[in-house]
């Protein structure tokens, strides 16, 4: 091999690792993006009332 050639291979080899590092750093921030839409759309429901006793839903029974 000529030194040319082991270069090339090295360069190669240097780019593939930064692009999978590029790749990963983009998965994990999008990961996160995703993971605080996720966490803005739960805080946003609503707290559903409170049943008041002799309501339907208020009691449950146990027996049937």
């Amino acid at each position: 091999m000529d030194l040319a050639s082991v270069a090339g291979a090295v360069s190669t080899e240097q780019l593939a690792q930064v692009q999978g590092a590029a790749q990963l750093l983009a998965l994990k921030k999008a990961m996160q993006i995703q993971a605080q839409s996720a966490m803005q759309l739960v805080q946003a429901l609503s707290q559903p009332p409170a049943v008041q006793p002799g309501q339907p839903g208020g009691i449950i029974n146990t027996l049937a």
